[in-house]
């Protein structure tokens, strides 16, 4: 089953319209989208958008042999002329399922934002997922929707989309991912194909042409990821997005509660109320036997904190304690942890901040805490594929 991407943007197009943001201006050659609009297999058209006859023709396809059209949402703004030759557009209740002339199948799939999503199966069997803009499956928890070779989805406005999905089994590791219905909400060009690597998926230029089943181009979703940046660079935030897209994630918070606190405890509910609901926390700052044990990825936020939690227990403080074997067994605790880094199995990003390029402490003991972490994050970043740095809210891919 050959799938052609006539459009690959949100229901808009990027640019948009008159849109004067720095996205827009940059969505250039490759990067220009028009409406997400898919061909399959020549017969088959899923949404109908203006100049889909067009965009046929410059991907070297015609739609002289198309015999059924459907919409997978509602198309906003003036009505779209049907070429001559096509069907009448139309939608498939939620649901039931068309059996077309040509040996496919297609299967409408409820949503929770409205729209419909189409579930494809080929002659050959192969098995294609399309979903609509903003939108993700409703209610696929209470049955066998089997296992998808290729998903074509709103990846970046809904990443829990492929959360879902993949708690059910319906995503595997060699099922490809495609990115469509892109907007002007995340940077184009290199930032959007490397958020997109990181949730398992990527994007293509309009007017390409994949085959359904083939999966070399899969991207590897890195093992192990250290995200570093300063106070409020937006690397929390960062470091939940390369994780949003999969489910039963583990948040390892090891600053605890400081009761009496209030400031840190609305820290605490706020990094907590934007973490996806099928997440969980744990408080601990016991790393290693987590990272030893297989399991659901680990989100640990932030070894800075161990490093404090480290150096109390050492009695780091104390220049006398320091010297008298407390500085050999911090260096202990961070090669324990990072020998754990090196063997884990499971997914991990973790997070640090990156304080030594500033103002020099005043103090011997604040001092020695930055001198520590930059060595912490020496050791923790020499163990990971993928080395983000993250400033003023833009990550800067230092490893991978």
């Amino acid at each position: 089953m050959e799938l052609t991407l006539l459009g690959t943007g949100a229901p808009a197009g990027l640019p948009r319209p008159e849109c004067p943001c720095a996205v827009c201006a940059t969505a250039l050659g490759v990067d220009a989208r028009a409406a997400t609009a898919l061909l399959v297999d020549g017969s088959l058209l899923l949404d109908l958008t203006p100049g889909a006859a067009f965009a046929a023709a410059r991907a070297g396809r015609s739609l002289g042999g198309v015999r059924q059209v459907l919409l997978s949402h509602p198309h906003d703004g003036p009505a779209v002329e049907v070429p001559a030759g096509l069907p009448a557009p139309g939608r498939v209740p939620d649901g039931r399922e068309l059996a077309l002339l040509t040996g496919h199948r297609v299967r409408a799939m409820a949503m929770d934002a409205g729209g419909t999503g189409y579930a494809v199966t080929g002659p050959g069997g192969q098995r294609l997922l399309y979903l609509p803009p903003g939108s993700a499956p409703a209610g696929i928890e209470d049955g066998d929707i089997g296992t998808y070779d290729m998903v074509v989805a709103d990846v970046m406005g809904r990443p829990d989309a492929l959360a879902r999905l993949r708690a059910v089994g319906a995503i595997r590791a060699t099922t490809d991912v495609i990115a469509v219905h892109l907007d002007h909400d995340v940077p184009s060009g290199g930032e959007v194909r490397r958020r997109l690597a990181s949730l398992g998926a990527r994007a293509v230029p309009d007017g390409t042409t994949l085959v359904v089943g083939a999966y070399e181009d899969v991207p590897d979703v890195p093992r192990r990821t250290l995200v570093l940046g300063g106070a409020r660079s937006g690397k929390s935030v960062e470091a939940e997005r390369r994780l949003e897209a999969f489910p039963d994630v583990l948040y390892v918070a090891t600053g605890g509660l400081r009761g009496g606190d209030t400031e840190w405890t609305a820290r605490v509910a706020a990094h907590r109320e934007r973490r996806p609901g099928s997440w969980r926390t744990t408080e601990t700052c016991d790393l290693v036997p987590l990272l030893a044990e297989d399991g659901a990825p680990l989100l640990i936020d932030c070894l800075s904190l161990w490093l404090t939690d480290a150096m109390d227990s050492v009695g780091a403080w104390d220049d006398a304690v320091w010297a008298d074997g407390g500085e050999r067994a911090l260096r202990e605790r961070v090669r324990e942890l990072t020998e754990a880094v090196r063997s884990t199995r499971r997914t991990v990003v973790a997070v640090s901040n990156e304080v030594g390029s500033g103002i020099v402490p005043a103090t011997a003991s604040g001092r020695r805490y930055r001198d520590e972490l930059g060595r912490l994050n020496a050791s923790f970043a020499g163990e990971c594929e993928h080395v983000l740095l993250v400033v003023a809210g833009q990550a800067v891919a230092l490893r991978g």
